[in-house]
Parts: C-alpha cells; sequence; structure tokens
C-alpha cells in the first residue's frame, strides 16, 4: 500500500469509519530520512490519533534508531513490516523475506520494544511459501518480544498477491497467543468481513487494496458488523464529493505536479465500473493541472444518473 495510504487517504478512511490507520511503509536507513518521499510519508499534521508509523529494515539497531526517530516525530505506535512481499524489500532480506530467519525476527522485535516508550505491532504474513508457513512460530515469538498487537495477511510471501487469501493459519495464531490479531486479506465486503471474524476469531480486521476507489467500505462494515443490516452503496452525487475533496487534499499535500500524477490512480479506483469508465480514465490521464481534473470529474459525475452504481 505504499504509494497509497498517505496523509490524504488515511485521514479519509478514518472520517469514513476506519479504527486506525497505519503510515506508508518507512525505512530504516537513516541516510534516507531527508528525501521528499521519506519526509511525505512521515507528516501527519492534522492525522487523528493514534498515529501509527510502520517502519522496515532488517538491522536490529538501525530498526530502534528508527522507532525512536518517528516516536520523536509525533508517532503513538510502531509498526513493523514483515508483511511486505515486494521483490525489492525482499531482495534485500526485509519484509516478508526476515520469516525465513526467526532468530533475526526475535532479535529485531526485542531491540525495537525495548528502545521505545510506546506500544509496537506487527504486520506479517503467514509464512515464506506454502511449505513454511511458519505463521505461528512467529506469532510465538513476537508475544515473547513484547509485541503489542499482531496483523497477518493470509497469504505466503511466495504466494505474493495470487489466488485467494486462507484464514486457517490466522486463526491457528489467534487460539495461540493472548496478544490482539488483526486479521487481512480479501476483505472485500460486509459478508466478507463478519466470515473471516467468525472463522478466525479475530479482534480486528485490517483493509488494504479493497478501500482503494471505496473508503467508504469501513463504515458499510461496521454498520453491518453492530447492526446486521446493509447500507445502501454511496450514491452518485455523495461519491463526486468524496473524490473531490480527496483531490483537492492531494493537490495541497503534494503539490500540483505531483498532486496530479497522484490523483490518477485514486480517480481511476473511483470510477472503476461506473459507465463509461474506461473512456473516463483514458482522457483524465492527459490531464496535466489541477483544474483540468477537477473539471473533467465535475462533468463526468454530473453525467452520471442516481441509477448509476459504483462497482461492488
Amino acid at each position: 500500500m505504499a504509494g497509497v495510504t498517505d496523509r490524504p487517504f488515511r485521514q479519509l478512511c478514518r472520517r469514513l469509519g476506519a479504527g486506525m490507520a497505519v503510515s506508508e511503509m518507512i525505512t530504516a536507513n537513516k541516510s534516507l530520512w531527508a528525501s521528499k518521499k521519506s519526509l511525505l510519508r512521515a507528516n501527519h499534521e492534522g492525522e487523528p490519533e493514534p498515529r501509527s508509523v510502520q517502519i522496515a529494515g532488517t538491522d536490529p539497531k538501525m530498526m530502534a534508531e528508527a522507532a525512536q526517530h518517528n516516536i520523536d516525530q509525533g508517532a503513538h505506535i510502531i509498526d513493523i513490516n514483515m508483511g511486505c512481499p515486494a521483490k525489492k524489500v525482499c531482495n534485500v532480506m526485509a519484509g516478508s523475506a526476515l520469516l525465513q530467519n526467526e532468530k533475526l525476527v526475535s532479535e529485531i522485535l526485542t531491540t525495537v520494544v525495548n528502545s521505545v516508550d510506546a506500544p509496537v505491532t506487527l504486520k506479517i504474513r503467514t509464512g515464506w511459501d506454502v511449505d513454511n508457513r511458519n505463521g505461528v512460530n512467529i506469532a510465538r515469538i513476537a508475544e515473547q518480544s513484547g509485541i503489542q498487537a499482531l496483523a497477518v495477511h493470509g497469504r505466503t510471501r511466495a504466494c505474493a498477491y495470487r489466488g485467494e487469501a486462507e484464514y486457517h493459519t490466522i486463526a491457528e495464531i489467534k487460539s495461540t497467543v493472548a496478544i490482539p490479531v488483526i486479521a487481512n486479506g480479501d476483505i472485500s465486503s460486509p459478508e466478507k468481513a463478519k466470515q473471516v471474524l467468525d472463522y478466525t476469531q479475530a479482534d480486528a480486521l485490517m483493509i488494504g487494496r479493497a478501500a482503494q476507489g471505496n473508503p467508504w467500505i469501513f463504515r458499510q462494515i461496521n454498520h453491518f458488523l453492530t447492526q446486521g443490516e446493509h447500507l445502501p452503496p454511496p450514491a452518485i452525487s455523495e461519491v463526486k464529493q468524496i473524490l473531490i475533496e480527496h483531490l483537492y487534499t492531494l493537490y495541497d499535500f503534494y503539490g500540483e505536479y505531483t498532486g496530479v500524477r497522484m490523483a490518477r490512480k485514486h480517480i481511476a479506483w473511483y470510477s472503476k465500473g461506473l459507465r463509461n469508465g474506461n473512456l473516463f480514465r483514458q482522457q483524465m490521464n492527459t490531464l496535466e493541472y489541477p483544474q483540468q481534473q477537477l473539471d473533467f470529474t465535475e462533468q463526468f459525475f454530473s453525467q452520471l444518473s442516481q441509477q448509476d452504481t459504483i462497482a461492488a
């Protein structure tokens, strides 16, 4: 979710029902902290509490320094990434590649926990590959190291995002440790949310890709879980309003040039499944200035009727 869960998107998701939002992954490499990308990822101005910052790396001392630095910058929770399957992360043995080395996992977790006076959480996958699903062992190590909560994506590193998430390992982890367990992976509807909670007995759910262009999924799930009934999908007029407000925050956060380019993927997600959406996206990608994007978005959504519905 790096490049997606920036401050504008996190604030939007919180406003629409997410209980907490974790920052984009920040490197433990101190030499990169002053880069424009890292500074933006570490920007939490105006963000509701608690602020959870995710760090990634392989060296226990560097990870501890990164944790301390982000606490000093206003983080309330440090989240350690051992779940990212991206090749550029795993090739340096970070992210989910760490699951292969349980000894190093223990060293990193213990060192980071002991370095900060704040809760430390962990994100993992169910294992390195289908023959090495060691998520239960990693969960035990996490609990013993002082990790306060554990998020588990229901795929191995080798699976990347292919196939369907499996929840058996998450259920086994939940039954093994006493710390809160957060289930993640393919939770894309209120019904699926309830199914995963019932099956895994997890304490909470984490949603990533299903919120892209669909940030109201959090209020829909909350309503279904608490009231046992579905909220109607947002009206086209509300989708337009949410998108335009999102665009303004992107321009303000990134500046006009980068903001326009960051906005393109969000516009594509919001318009998925809508009438003439494909042509809209093609033309949108040729626009270079914020006002052009805003005007074209207004024009597109205004020609849709309330009978048009967003993609499920």
